[in-house]
């Protein structure tokens, strides 16, 4: 049984190591997003060869034995060594395990592979609430918290073995040795103290590549900040020339025709945070995607609420420009012209989805 065990947690090494060598190119392509369920993703990695032996019938054939002459092909028997036939019904090559592994390790193989800090909470972080739980028992208390069956149990135990327990009478009489009572301990629960604002522009010059960019980059990013925190609100913010709440499904595939004001996300996200996220007890995340359009002189506005109401506001704020056709990409220049080196703003140029490995590790290597 032991060996059994040791050889199961060999593979899984293995399986692991085979995830960690890949893990750039399940971040750049999304490999295993759609398979996520609570906390545990399914993974496609390729089929591992595991040694075993093969049995066959005696007398089958093999090299070494049977008919032939020197210099014959070695085959199965009955194969056709120049490979003609039809169609066939068995498996082909290239075969993929689907593995199972949790969030938790997902996110520290993405920390380990992109180097990436340890965020240092601010606010009630550490703090936790305590629950009481009735979990055990004890032989004092309240006679309100009497626990009656092992009370009972106990007063049987007692008459069986000192051989006061009759048959033709029975009757079970406790007296206070056999008395237990229910007992608590405070269970430390963790409070939700970390909020993630996501937006995007869902304007016509926004397709559908470039939502599956963003899905994909959001997929780690929720992954790192759910490994540092014991909990994560998660909100989403639409907009075209306007801006609302919406959940998670409609956030990736929403696409409207009108123009684009992002000054409208940021009054949703500063309205957001100040009906739902007290600064002082949130740690609060923006991450922002958009190709760069913006309507007009609408850059004024929008960095004015992102200069008095979002920067102060944040442990971080992210702007990730995916690039499209039809997108001016004039934004992010603004941006730094605007703000330079902020130190709660970072910004990111996502080209293609081979740039998301790169924009994950700026967004999240500050470690705020």
């Amino acid at each position: 049984m032991l060996d059994i065990e040791r050889d199961q947690r060999r593979f899984k090494e293995i399986v692991r190591g085979r995830i960690r060598g890949n893990l750039r190119k399940y971040i750049t392509h999304g490999e295993m997003i759609g398979r996520k369920g609570g906390d545990i993703v399914s993974i496609p990695v390729p089929q591992l060869d595991v040694p075993r032996f093969k049995f066959g019938k005696n007398g089958s054939g093999g090299v070494g034995q049977g008919d032939g002459q020197i210099g014959d092909p070695v085959g199965k028997p009955g194969n056709d060594p120049g490979g003609s036939g039809g169609a066939g019904s068995d498996p082909g090559g290239g075969h993929f395990l689907e593995v199972e592994i949790s969030l938790d390790e997902l996110a520290e193989m993405l920390g380990d592979e992109l180097e990436l800090p340890r965020i240092k909470p601010k606010g009630a972080a550490s703090i936790e609430a305590e629950k009481t739980k009735y979990n055990s028992v004890r032989q004092s208390g309240p006679e309100s918290l009497r626990h009656f069956r092992r009370t009972y149990l106990r007063a049987l135990k007692r008459q069986i073995s000192t051989g006061t327990y009759e048959l033709d009478e029975p009757r079970v009489v406790p007296v206070n040795a056999d008395k237990l009572y229910r007992s608590w301990n405070d269970v430390p629960q963790p409070k939700v103290n970390a909020a993630v604002i996501y937006m995007m522009d869902v304007s016509g010059s926004m397709t559908d590549e470039q939502k599956e960019i963003v899905r994909t980059e959001a997929f780690w990013i929720d992954a790192w900040l759910g490994k540092q925190y014991r909990g994560v609100e998660k909100r989403y913010i639409i907009h075209d020339a306007v801006a609302k709440e919406v959940d998670e499904n409609t956030f990736y595939h929403t696409r409207e025709s009108g123009g684009t004001r992002i000054s409208s996300a940021y009054k949703a996200a500063a309205d957001l945070i100040e009906q739902s996220f007290p600064v002082e007890d949130w740690n609060l995340y923006c991450f922002q995607f958009s190709d760069g359009d913006n309507w007009g002189d609408d850059n004024r506005k929008a960095f004015e609420i992102l200069s008095e109401k979002l920067l102060p506001a944040v442990n971080l704020f992210c702007y990730g420009q995916v690039e499209s056709p039809y997108g001016s990409g004039d934004f992010i220049d603004a941006l730094e012209k605007q703000f330079g080196a902020h130190e709660k703003l970072v910004l990111s140029e996502i080209a293609d989805k081979d740039a998301i490995y790169e924009s994950i590790r700026t967004f999240l290597g500050k470690g705020r």
